[in-house]
């Protein structure tokens, strides 16, 4: 396999393929180079070229389908709760297991795509869950109804194969880009529920059905579409830039085991910055979640306004995705171009606040349609991009266990939008807190804001902590190879790591380059003063031979 590494035109081989595999790829133009792994240093978004772009279509088209069919039941609601006579707390708690069916799921999910890859764990997501979206239509109470939506919800696992199977196709430099577009774009689905799920509902009641029928038949529609995209990702996903199945390759060696499952997981589990980007994706993600799941019958009930205007407000929230999350992305990386990891973990901390400040503000201006709107729009804006921006660093956790710490900060968002809603929104239990809707926003947001501050705890030692710098003598190579034991090191099972390694350092940004060149050039300079002067003075004493007779 050859790879054009640096767009400088010449071939160089790649070290981890074997020098009989035939080439694959052909340098196509700027907008397909790829670097030492062939990966895409671009993101032409309007190409479906095989096998990087496809798998970044598919990627996004099933996370997408994921989150439409887990917010379909909150977009009909006040159709729903009629029909089956369920209270507030219950709405509430409905929520909530809609929600937490993805916790464990997404946890499950890093391990199952690092053994199977991407692809089948996209395809086996989509299958395994598409009988419980066709079963909403069979709920007949509240216990039926929370057992289905904890099922679809499980599906949010999808976040996971989406975002692994970005940074298996783009470049450090541009993974953030990709992750943050692609997981925006499937989020968009927690708003495109909220337009699309009326519509089909009052094209059938239009027909003369029921309405305690016709929404029951609109879940068919998700469902159908789960298995059309289970079967396009077998028939068109590729796991791999060489274009080989996931399994094959590392039969063949071109991906090397990660070894046993455990010191994967312990890789993950025991890395406190994945546990700290859990908990703080938890109010950018889990609150987006959250409001997905709220947002429609807040309006519906506040502000009076019928079920197709309510989700077609809603659902704006969730359609700032288009480009939020995708601008969180992109924001993460334009920092890291000047300041390196450092500089994304402050262009999240400052996002996220603000997030933070307006989901706050949100709950204050709610007499006031317009107002609440206008604000809403400006909350989505910074709570979206803060999505984005966590999965900017997400990727540089742990590259062995990269799967898994993509599934526990997804966890963490579902988490997070779990406790939240059951906290604030859910109902009348002695461990709830029964408050009006917006009130419960003004405190979800000042939570925000408080537990934003962990991130000021995270440290990576090649590049520093958000206050202060990178160790000293320590570089990106330390950090991963330590994730492998010496046996792993001496069967060659670390080159994928230490191939990562050498891409992550453009994660010390080009001002802290700057500084350790000039820090090198002074150190230079220091030492040939030191050997003038040295020079300078043995030169001015006598020869050893003409001061030994005068000691004799």
């Amino acid at each position: 396999m050859t790879f054009d590494n640096d767009g400088s035109g010449k071939v160089q081989k790649d070290p981890q393929m074997s020098s009989e595999q035939p080439q694959t790829f052909k340098k196509q133009s700027r907008w397909f180079e790829q670097d030492s792994e062939g990966k895409l240093k671009k993101l032409p978004v309007w190409s479906f070229a095989q096998p990087h772009m496809m798998a970044f279509h598919l990627s996004w088209l099933s996370f997408f389908m994921t989150f439409l069919a887990t917010f379909a039941p909150a977009s009909l609601l006040p159709v729903i709760r009629d029909d089956l006579f369920l209270t507030k707390s219950e709405l509430g708690n409905a929520g909530v297991a809609a929600v937490c069916g993805a916790i464990a799921a997404r946890i499950g999910m890093g391990a199952f795509v690092d053994i199977v890859g991407p692809r089948y764990g996209t395809a086996a997501t989509m299958l395994i869950t598409a009988p419980s979206v066709f079963c909403m239509a069979l709920v007949h109470d509240f216990s039926t109804f929370t057992v289905v939506r904890f099922f679809i919800g499980t599906s949010l696992c999808m976040f996971v194969c989406c975002q692994f199977w970005c940074g298996t196709m783009f470049n450090v430099r541009i993974v953030g880009t990709a992750n943050a577009i692609a997981g925006g774009w499937g989020n968009m689905g927690g708003g495109a529920c909220h337009w699309i799920m009326p519509g089909i509902y009052e094209g059938i009641a239009k027909r003369g059905v029921p309405g305690y029928q016709a929404w029951r038949w609109a879940f068919f529609v998700p469902g159908g579409i789960y298995l059309l995209n289970a079967l396009s990702t077998l028939l068109l996903g590729v796991d791999h830039p060489s274009g080989k199945d996931y399994r094959d390759l590392k039969k063949d060696g071109t991906i090397k085991s990660k070894g046993a499952l455990w010191p994967v997981l312990k890789c993950a589990l025991g890395n406190y910055r994945a546990w700290i980007l859990a908990l703080t994706y938890g109010y950018s993600f889990g609150v987006e979640l959250t409001v997905d799941n709220i947002i429609v019958e807040y309006l519906f009930d506040q502000f009076g306004l019928d079920l197709t205007t309510a989700g077609a407000l809603g659902g704006a929230f969730g359609m700032m995705n288009l480009f939020t999350r995708a601008s969180g992305g992109m924001i993460s990386d334009w920092v890291a171009k000047y300041w390196g990891m450092r500089g994304r973990l402050w262009a999240l901390w400052i996002i996220q606040t603000l997030g933070g400040v307006f989901c706050a503000v949100l709950g204050v201006v709610h007499t006031n349609l317009t107002a609440t709107v206008v604000v809403m729009f400006i909350f989505s804006i910074f709570c979206q991009q803060a999505c984005g921006l966590h999965f900017g660093i997400t990727p540089f956790v742990s590259r062995r266990a990269y799967g898994v710490v993509s599934g526990l900060v997804g966890a963490g968002g579902s988490a997070g939008g779990a406790i939240t809603q059951a906290i604030w929104f859910a109902g009348k239990a002695q461990w709830q807190v029964n408050l009006q809707k917006y009130d419960g926003l003004k405190y979800m947001g000042i939570q925000t804001i408080a537990l934003t501050l962990v991130l000021f705890l995270i440290q990576f030692p090649m590049w520093g902590s958000m206050l202060a710098g990178p160790r000293e003598g320590v570089v990106e190579e330390d950090y991963y190879l330590k994730e492998w034991s010496a046996e792993e090191v001496a069967e060659g099972l670390h080159q994928g790591s230490m191939a990562f390694a050498m891409e992550s350092r453009s994660q010390r940004g080009s001002r802290a380059k700057v500084t350790a060149q000039q820090a090198k050039a002074k150190s230079e300079a220091e030492d040939e003063e030191e050997v003038a002067d040295g020079s300078a003075t043995s030169s001015s004493k006598p020869p050893a031979a003409a001061v030994t007779p005068a000691v004799a």
